[in-house]
């Protein structure tokens, strides 16, 4: 009897609404199986984690250690398999290396084809463009709140939140005109973290300053000291 490996990943509490939750994956993987004759080994799960990066993902790993030659990877949609078309590109390679096959049920694609291995190619291109433009879409929209002072998720460091408004944050915004000054000193991002750090200052999730979350703040924070004194006025 052929064998098949199932493989289900939800990232959020919305796909579960949407009517493709875990469950529902399975459930469509299972009949798939029952109904072309093939022998569910077993389903690899990845609950909550994001379809960006394959290294995150441990069941598409195992799933993919566990797969041998002439056995078909199910999944329930390629956004399912990646969001990331060198990713989703990879784990084609890897499937088609072990000389195993995937099976896509909602885009009908089958590689045991010549076809289906094109419109499969097609498809991770697609999937990383929808995914593009929903990035891009979503940092116009927080760029325009934060030019109006809207508020926008998460609260960044410096700010509160006052309604449907961002209000600056005097402590933090000082703490921001201080960490400005001392990278314009000369200082550079991890020795500003371990001085924050020693201060016992944290960031605005309560976590240790690192060196990356210094970049951030300095690349993203618009206060600057005139402003924190006209607010403070």
């Amino acid at each position: 009897m052929k064998k098949a490996i199932g493989y289900v990943r939800v990232s959020t509490d919305k796909q579960v609404e949407e009517g493709i939750s875990i469950d529902a994956q399975i459930n469509k993987i299972s009949a798939w199986a029952s109904l072309n004759d093939y022998e569910l080994i077993h389903i690899y799960k990845d609950e909550g984690i994001s379809g960006v990066s394959l290294e995150k993902r441990e069941g598409m790993q195992k799933a993919l250690d566990e797969i041998k030659k002439g056995m078909v990877l199910v999944c329930y949609s390629l956004s399912r398999v990646s969001r990331d078309v060198v990713d989703t590109l990879r784990i084609s390679e890897i499937i088609e290396k072990k000389g195993a096959d995937l099976v896509s049920l909602s885009e009908k694609i089958d590689t045991t084809g010549a076809s289906g291995k094109m419109i499969f190619n097609m498809l991770a291109v697609f999937n990383q463009f929808e995914r593009d433009q929903v990035a891009e879409r979503t940092q116009l929209a927080m760029q325009y709140k934060k030019s109006q002072d809207q508020v926008y998720s998460p609260t960044p460091y410096g700010y509160v939140r006052q309604g449907s408004k961002l209000i600056i944050h005097p402590e933090e915004a000082s703490n921001i005109c201080r960490i400005k000054k001392m990278y314009e000193e000369g200082q550079g991002y991890t020795a500003i973290s371990r001085i924050l750090n020693a201060e016992k200052i944290r960031t605005k999730t309560g976590k240790l300053w690192k060196a990356s979350t210094v970049h951030f703040l300095l690349q993203r924070s618009n206060i600057t000291p005139e402003r924190l004194l006209e607010e403070v006025e």
